[in-house]
């Protein structure tokens, strides 16, 4: 049997794409745009999250933030991203995103009013499926028009209680 070569998130996020414009269409003639992003929202979080636990099983030392860093060529792959990273240790791993391919193929898609929706929201919701003991802050999006993304994970406080 032949093995093809797994795509990247870049092409993979085109491809879901290409299958969510037209529903997302449908769900808005039929119950309106608040209601169609709800929809949108709620299943691509819970994809994320399922996709997020799916690579934190094939982890055989458990979840970390060293671990997530090594996934982090998944995203950038097809020079997806242009980062600069701030900080990186077993703690924290902190950089800044200063071109995001995602963003600009949902622009030209004509889906920049939910592109949030379709790939930055993931963000925290593959991180709570794959290591919920890492928490993402990310104040700033390309997506929604700011500069820069500014992606900040670390390690949850654990309480001595």
């Amino acid at each position: 049997m032949q093995e093809f070569p797994e795509i990247g998130i870049l092409h993979r996020r085109k491809i879901e794409a290409e299958i969510i414009k037209p529903i997302y269409e449908i769900l808005i003639r039929n119950y309106g745009n608040k209601a169609a992003k709800a929809v949108i929202e709620e299943a691509v979080a819970k994809a994320a999250i399922d996709a997020g636990k799916a690579f934190a099983a094939k982890e055989p030392y458990g979840t970390s933030v060293e671990s997530f860093v090594a996934l982090q060529h998944l995203w950038e792959q097809d020079d997806a991203l242009t980062i600069t990273v701030v900080e990186s240790s077993h703690e924290k791993y902190d950089y800044n995103v200063h071109r995001c391919k995602y963003a600009e193929m949902y622009k030209e898609m004509g889906l920049a009013e939910i592109g949030f929706l379709l790939s930055c929201n993931r963000d925290s919701k593959f991180i709570e499926g794959y290591a919920p003991q890492v928490n993402l802050d990310r104040p700033h999006t390309i997506m929604m028009g700011d500069g820069i993304c500014d992606f900040r994970y670390c390690l949850r406080v654990k309480n001595d209680e």
